[in-house]
């Protein structure tokens, strides 16, 4: 995102010329920016003082920190769990989850349990 040329406070001080009686189009001119500009500053910047609009900035940029943070946290998440995965299987000495031919060998209940397509057909 481009770094505005103009702060909050100048943006309200220029949004509250054309309220003294001036004219738009003569604002816009004098500071150099587009009539769209200006409108767009107005819809977002329209009635509030210069505190609230330092709030709302500093809100604005806390919800990018985060957006751009929550993305990283769900891979460290994820890479957390795919290592825990590896370290159980590791330490039971399997590679990957139990068959369910070796829960049913070893006297398991394999109750809620589907059946695989190959086994159903067979029964």
């Amino acid at each position: 995102m481009m770094k505005s040329r103009f702060s909050e406070e100048q943006i309200i001080g220029i949004l509250t010329e054309p309220e003294a009686g001036q004219r738009t189009p003569d604002v816009c001119r004098r500071h150099g920016i587009s009539a769209g500009t200006f409108y767009k500053w107005k819809s977002k910047y329209g009635g509030l003082e210069v505190s609230e609009a330092k709030r709302l900035k500093s809100q604005e940029d806390r919800q990018t920190r985060l957006k751009k943070r929550l993305p990283e946290a769900v891979l460290d998440k994820a890479m957390e769990a795919h290592f825990c995965i590896e370290a159980l299987a590791e330490a039971l000495g399997r590679h990957g989850p139990p068959s369910r031919a070796h829960g049913r060998l070893a006297g398991r209940s394999t109750m809620g349990v589907l059946p695989s397509p190959a086994t159903a057909r067979r029964a």
